[in-house]
């Protein structure tokens, strides 16, 4: 979440003129992450989130994004359930661009996971994976293994401008993720961004999911390989196993995996980092000028892709009983 584009007083009273929600009592920009401008909105009727969409986001794919949190909502998910306006529609303009608005969801992200949130944010992950069985909207994933050689193609100065002697590393990476990445796992709906800033509890309990605009389809460990690098790397980089063992114990309380997903966890987290480093990497001299945002170091993630490469067999330690 950011704020790339202001929205004036007036502008915000057009868009509400077409919804059933009061008049608005407080409006204000969300200042973190790196993909959309996001305002939190209170009207005399609740509290909403504006999201207007910039960058990545496509038009085109939005209905994909807006009916699986829609699919979610009615599935019993906790996420962020779209409003729609008096017409029936979720999609809306502001300033030219894409917009929608959704209801607020309750509870707190948190900066400095343990072990307990992980096991929380494993069964939250697998309930996820659960309830949207059966969605009929398919997305490809525009950011997997095979976009990765294409994107870097284009960053290789700005990758040895961070650290010399880079980009012939992550050549080799990407030359083996290439050749060793898995086929014919099991897939479905992936959040494809489940970091802790996307995942909200109250205390140490799970209570919903947020920010939905990578979701696609993909192998479903997939999934599980982002959030092991998300939430289970201590701020030194070493990597917890005891979060990760609880991560995985917890998404397998809801949904075991199989043998073949089990054994291609390493890899998969090998490529997970790879996907975070190439974007934080591409978005590290991006960022507009005036964004209320910093832009988050691709150095953290190329030090997870050094753990990966250098000890693969950790990812599986944590998946051991």
């Amino acid at each position: 979440m950011a704020v790339y584009t202001d929205i004036t007083d007036q502008e915000l009273q057009d868009l509400l003129s077409g919804f059933d929600l009061g008049a608005p009592l407080a409006f204000k920009g969300i200042a973190e992450g790196v993909e959309n401008s996001n305002f939190l909105l209170e009207t005399e009727k609740g509290r909403y989130i504006l999201t207007v969409y910039e960058k990545r986001v496509r038009r085109e794919e939005l209905p994909f994004f807006l009916d699986l949190m829609m699919w979610l909502a009615d599935h019993h998910y906790p996420s962020a359930a779209p409003i729609r306006d008096r017409r029936g529609d979720i999609l809306q303009t502001v300033r030219g661009k894409p917009a929608a608005l959704v209801a607020f969801l309750p509870g707190l992200s948190v900066r400095r996971p343990n072990a307990q949130h992980c096991r929380e944010a494993g069964e939250g992950l697998a309930r996820l994976h659960l309830a949207s069985e059966g969605f009929t909207g398919t997305r490809a994933n525009d950011l997997g293994q095979g976009a990765w050689a294409p994107l870097f193609a284009g960053l290789k100065d700005a990758a040895e401008g961070l650290k010399p002697g880079l980009a012939a590393t992550i050549d080799a990476d990407l030359a083996l993720l290439a050749a060793k990445w898995p086929k014919g796992l099991p897939s479905g709906i992936v959040h494809a961004d489940y970091f802790p800033d996307n995942v909200f509890f109250q205390g140490e309990k799970f209570a919903g999911t947020i920010d939905f605009y990578f979701a696609c389809v993909d192998a479903l460990a997939y999934d599980i390989a982002v959030a092991l690098n998300a939430w289970c790397f201590e701020p030194d980089g070493s990597f917890n196993i005891t979060s990760a063992r609880q991560m995985l114990a917890g998404y397998e309380s809801y949904r075991p995996l199989s043998d073949a997903e089990r054994a291609a966890l390493p890899v998969l987290a090998h490529g997970a980092a790879m996907r975070f480093f190439l974007t934080r990497l591409a978005d590290w001299g991006a960022t507009p000028a005036g964004a209320l945002v910093r832009p988050k170091d691709p150095l953290e993630y190329e030090r997870k892709l050094a753990v990966h490469r250098e000890a693969p067999d950790l990812v599986l330690m944590g998946a051991r009983a």
